[in-house]
């Protein structure tokens, strides 16, 4: 998606049983002129009509809501409309509902709490797919996956033992793709991987869209699932 860079407004679904919640998103999108909010929706039912009439690139899902909730909507979505761009909204960073919402196509999630400066700076990056997936939930993922991880926190890509990618031979990127693979998949930004590596973060920016097309992958997120099920973002020190 390149509309910020082509410098096309993103257009903006905003989906919440709640009047004051609705409202309290639509002012802070409406801080920057690069968002364009398309339509509101107060149920899941009511955001499948939606995003038909309004052909939003991004939609901010609440999760509660009556009848159809925000993880329904966002599953037939995403069978519907692959291609739109969806952030939960929440009140709670409970990891088994962020681990559903990803699970169900979701590509970010944002809690309500958070100041207005940071769900722009966030959704920005969505936006172009810049946004990394934290580290907190690239761990819970991985927990989620294998509970038996005991993985201690780490602060740079440089910091993690090589995992075991098992038979390399079979897949289609090269040894620096891997590389750059496991760093996004375990929560790293593009300037932190191009520090670790000693690149740009143009260069960076190039190899994950290289990675995405060989994988046949659309977003950070369904590379984050990629690698963990492929057993390549384990914290192990096992080795190579």
């Amino acid at each position: 998606m390149s509309e910020l860079a082509a410098g096309k407004k993103i257009k903006v679904l905003i989906v919440d049983d709640h009047p004051h919640g609705r409202e309290g998103i639509r002012d802070i999108i409406r801080m920057d002129s690069s968002f364009d909010i398309v339509g509101e929706a107060d149920s899941g039912e009511a955001a499948l009509a939606a995003v038909q009439k309004a052909e939003p690139d991004l939609i901010l899902m609440d999760i509660h809501m009556p009848g159809m909730g925000g993880l329904e909507a966002t599953q037939q979505m995403k069978l519907l409309y692959p291609s739109v761009i969806i952030v939960m909204v929440t009140v709670s960073d409970d990891s088994t509902h962020l681990f559903e919402a990803i699970k169900r196509g979701a590509q970010g999630y944002l809690l309500k709490n958070l100041a207005p400066s940071s769900w722009l700076e966030y959704l920005r990056a969505v936006a172009v797919d810049e946004a990394p997936v934290s580290k907190e939930l690239a761990y819970r993922l991985l927990r989620e996956f294998d509970p038996a991880q005991k993985t201690p926190a780490r602060t740079s890509p440089s910091d993690w033992p090589k995992p075991d990618r098992g038979d390399e031979t079979a897949s289609p990127l090269t040894n620096r793709e891997l590389e750059i693979l496991e760093q996004v998949a375990l929560g790293f930004s593009n300037k932190a991987v191009a520090e670790a590596f000693g690149l740009s973060e143009h260069t960076v920016k190039n190899h994950l869209k290289n990675i995405l097309q060989k994988l046949h992958l659309r977003n950070r997120v369904q590379l984050v699932r990629y690698a963990i099920e492929k057993g390549m973002a384990s914290g192990d020190n096992k080795p190579r």
